[in-house]
Formats: structure tokens, sequence, C-alpha cells
């Protein structure tokens, strides 16, 4: 077990978190959190891309000149796919990009992205993060003291003042630990946890 430091709100110290060597020290894999990243990106994307084949293109059927005689390369209508404004073909169609990744892939891949920001010390764990204002300047001062401007914050509980105190806070994140991804966490050079919010992603990960 490893001790990771806990602060309060007003940045005074707290009783360190314990947590287990195989989230602490998981070796850094670059190809596993590669993968997870595809993985959301792809599950992420709109997938609504689509072009008119000939048969959807509006436009007269009539032949535009007679097939010989004109010195010309023989041609159809104008809808045909090789004259401006014509069909596509072969073209994009609306459909899900959204991919399978093994579970045990995606733990193991968080399990490294977590270790490396603890290593990097751009992990930082707060024994509850509950403003106790719903003003965003107060919230956006605190993260500065910790030199976390731009940060992701994971909670157990997103309660009413934190989720208005950052709302226009354009470069932070709130999030509940079960929406945290490796995507979302490396997006972010800090990653900001409340103590509960970190200790659940314990049952989380385990194998």
């Amino acid at each position: 077990m490893s001790k990771v430091p806990v602060i309060k709100m007003d940045q005074s110290k707290a009783d360190a978190l314990e947590m287990p060597d195989w989230i602490s020290s998981a070796p850094f894999n670059p190809l596993l959190i590669k993968d997870a990243v595809v993985y959301q990106q792809a599950k992420m994307r709109q997938g609504t891309h689509s072009s008119k084949s000939r048969g959807q293109v509006t436009g007269s059927t009539r032949k535009l000149y007679r097939q010989k005689g004109t010195g010309n390369a023989r041609v159809g209508d104008n809808k045909a796919t090789q004259r401006r404004g014509g069909g596509i073909p072969h073209g994009p169609k609306p459909r899900d990009h959204a991919f399978k990744l093994n579970k045990k892939v995606r733990k193991q891949a968080l399990r490294s992205a977590l270790a490396e920001k603890l290593r990097s010390k751009c992990l930082l764990v707060v024994e509850k993060i509950e403003p106790e204002t719903h003003k965003t300047g107060p919230f956006a001062k605190w993260l500065q003291e910790l030199n976390a401007p731009e940060a992701l914050i994971v909670t157990d509980r997103i309660g009413e003042n934190l989720a208005r105190a950052t709302g226009n806070l354009p470069s932070v994140m709130v999030i509940h630990f079960g929406q945290l991804n490796v995507y979302n966490l490396l997006v972010f050079e800090k990653a900001i946890f409340s103590r509960e919010a970190l200790s659940a992603l314990e049952e989380r990960l385990a194998l």
C-alpha cells in the first residue's frame, strides 16, 4: 500500500489516503492507453456524415447529347458521378464508429494513466470538493492557488455549488467518478479527485 497526500478545501493537510500498489505503481503502457483513447474518440463520433448517390441527386434523367458523332466522350444524364453536382460513388453514409474494447484492457489502461498522473504529481486529492459559494470567482482563485487553472475534477457527488461555480470555466470539467475514462483524464494536465471518488475507483478497477 502507498499513501497519497490529501488536503482540505482550505489547503490544510488531511489524513493520507492509502492506495493499493496495483493502482499507484501500475507501469506506464502507451499502447494500452492509445487503444483506450481511440476507443473513447470513436464512441464520441456522431457518424452523421452523408453524401448523395446518383439516384438521390435531384435533376433530369435526360441524356445531355447524343451518343455518337459529337467528338466528345459519351455521357448520360447530368447526375452522373463524373460531373459537377452529380452523385458521389461509394460516399460516406451515417454509421456508428464505436467498436468493442475488452473490459480488462480498459481497466488496465485507466490504472496506467492514473499511476502516471500520480508519478508526475499531477493528481491532487481533496477531502471533499464542496465550495462554500456558487460564485465562479472564488473557485477559480482556489484552482489558481492549487496551480491547476485547467483541471479535471472527479467527485463522488456534484453539488449545486460545485456545478454552478464551474459552469462558466471552459478549462474545467466536473464529472462523477463513474464517468472517468482515459481520454478525459489525459485531456487535462491536472486532475483533482475527492477522497471518496478515488476510494471508489479501487473497487471499479479491481480485476
